[in-house]
């Protein structure tokens, strides 16, 4: 970034493009990127929240699907296109997903958006915050904190074995535990599910920093969850949506309309 004169981290997409057009200017790669249903899809839904709050609901929580055919839909899509075909490089067809982070690392590729568990391989890869690479907010055009929710589960099943019964109740215990929790997430990347937990020491900067951007984001009205890793709409509706979104990708001369059209049918579809 500094080499190519961006000397902040953008803001809006506006700022992200400009970037990325000074970036590309000096050979590098403005954007790490491996294609697959879920890191395109992960990209595509932080530019639609990025630029229409209230769209990605309708969208990508409600399953609107008027939402999906509309011309904010469209006008993500070309913002999409925009990323893919200028500043994304061809590597990025059969890169290995955990690799993306690396390019960053490496001083080649200036941004990745990702979630939490790229610090993890950061980390893993002796990459140092601050001296390697800082993280940020994705670009947001609506001027408030932001968030996208992912969080993995554990589910136990109903036992009738008082003894299994037991031992669900002294895993799921173990694993809330603050000790569990930071523990586990400092490897990881994540940020603890209890908010009690105390990230002042042994925490990446990173981490500390999304801990304070979900609670802005919760004060905001702003926190999502995340379409592209299961948390909002039936799967199969997700799975139609997810393949529109790498068939665009894949389809360089398909226009925004067209798959805004084709997403929107796609998700009719499974109704």
């Amino acid at each position: 970034m500094q080499a190519a004169g961006v000397t902040e981290v953008p803001k809006t997409w506006a700022e992200f493009n400009a970037a990325c057009d000074k970036i590309v200017a000096t050979g590098k790669i403005c954007i790490s990127h491996s294609t697959a249903d879920w890191t395109d899809s992960t990209v595509f839904e932080v530019v639609v929240y990025g630029q229409d709050l209230d769209l990605y609901r309708k969208a990508f929580v409600e399953g609107n699907v008027d939402a999906m055919r509309s011309d904010g839909m469209v006008k993500a899509f070309e913002q999409f296109r925009i990323m893919t075909s200028k500043y994304m490089d061809s590597g990025m067809n059969g890169r290995d997903w955990d690799s993306m982070s690396a390019l960053v690392g490496r001083g080649e590729a200036a941004f990745h958006i990702m979630g939490d568990w790229t610090i993890g391989l950061l980390t893993a890869a002796g990459f140092k915050e601050g001296t390697d690479y800082v993280c940020a907010q994705a670009p947001t055009d609506w001027g408030k904190p932001g968030f996208i929710l992912n969080s993995d589960s554990v589910v136990f099943f109903q036992q009738k074995d008082p003894d299994y019964v037991e031992g669900q109740k002294l895993l799921a215990s173990t694993i809330l535990s603050p000790e569990f929790q930071t523990v586990f997430n400092q490897a990881k990347g994540s940020i603890p599910a209890r908010l009690d937990v105390d990230l002042s020491k042994g925490f990446n900067p990173c981490q500390q920093k999304s801990q304070k951007d979900l609670q802005a984001s919760i004060e905001a009205g702003t926190l999502v969850r995340s379409m592209a890793h299961n948390m909002t709409i039936p799967q199969k509706v997700r799975g139609a949506i997810m393949d529109t979104i790498t068939e665009f990708v894949a389809t360089p001369d398909m226009s925004a309309k067209d798959a805004a059209n084709a997403m929107a049918d796609a998700a009719e579809a499974q109704e």
